[in-house]
């Protein structure tokens, strides 16, 4: 089905395929829904082949991403293509949202697992939280502009584990073990072909990340809405005050509303949060 889409076998050919994948056209959302209803309906193999490459360029943004880890960007590439035809495959346009939204989830956790399994779990750890950290610390280290080689700061340190939810040894731990980037100058191939830092993102958001965070965020609502119709009025209610609206209400106006202990619209609410969260995970499966 997906025989004919580029191929990228090694960091020698990496800027070819990027001047390769600009060339397939991205499609409106019509005829993004017209193809993924083919392809749903008829299983047409055309219809995927151009939903499949008209996101080539996503994957590619997503997976420079992990550059940091010491993987060769070329097999980043190909994880997060075999994500997005896994997206493509399962993808149900009646929903209402676009494919790039769905489908960054697919490409992310396809990265992520191969990234984890080329890394010793010894290396990076075995709990969530320190999984957390290990994905998660070029990120904030950028957003507060920690770029120094070396240890980081006592207030950095301080800073990344209070947002993490980590412990400041495992910051000062994991960031000694995965530090060691490339310099953002050296070519991305030996046949050069440009520096890493010409394909980070600028300081102005482009369309396409636009156009994916408004996606993403309808998608949320949805889900968020599907989620909420499994709830009775009380829970349903007692959520939206305690969690939604943007002025929550106290458990002690709840408890004279509905004539119930605190402890009980506690329970209530923690009760339907958890029906919320269980329902939206099973979703992003």
């Amino acid at each position: 089905m997906y025989a004919s889409i580029p191929s990228i076998n090694t960091d020698s050919s990496l800027s070819l395929y990027l001047k390769e994948i600009k060339k397939f056209p991205m499609l409106s959302k019509q005829e993004e829904y017209d193809l993924a209803t083919a392809l749903k309906d008829n299983n047409d193999t055309h219809a995927a082949h151009k939903l499949v490459t008209s996101h080539l360029r996503l994957v590619a943004k997503i997976a420079v991403g992990y550059k940091g880890y010491g993987l060769p960007l070329s097999d980043v590439i190909a994880e997060g293509n075999i994500g997005l035809m896994q997206a493509v495959r399962k993808f149900e346009p009646e929903k209402g949202f676009r494919l790039a939204t769905y489908a960054m989830w697919w490409v992310k956790a396809s990265i992520q697992e191969y990234v984890l399994k080329s890394w010793s779990l010894v290396k990076i750890g075995t709990t969530a939280s320190q999984k957390k950290l290990f994905f998660n610390l070029r990120k904030i280290k950028s957003r507060i502009k920690a770029f120094e080689e070396g240890d980081l700061k006592p207030k950095q340190v301080s800073y990344i584990a209070e947002n993490l939810g980590v412990s400041e040894n495992d910051v000062v731990s994991m960031n000694r073990r995965i530090i060691g980037d490339s310099s953002l100058n050296v070519n991305i191939s030996l046949e050069g072909g440009g520096e890493w830092q010409d394909f980070l993102e600028d300081d102005k958001e482009s369309q396409e990340s636009i156009l994916i965070k408004d996606n993403e965020l309808s998608y949320r609502k949805t889900l968020l809405n599907e989620a909420m119709n499994n709830l009775n009025d009380r829970e349903r209610n007692i959520f939206i005050s305690r969690r939604l609206n943007d002025e929550t209400s106290t458990l002690e106006e709840l408890s004279q509303k509905y004539n119930i202990s605190r402890e009980r619209v506690r329970q209530i609410e923690s009760r339907a949060f958890d029906k919320v969260k269980d329902i939206i995970a099973v979703s992003n499966v």
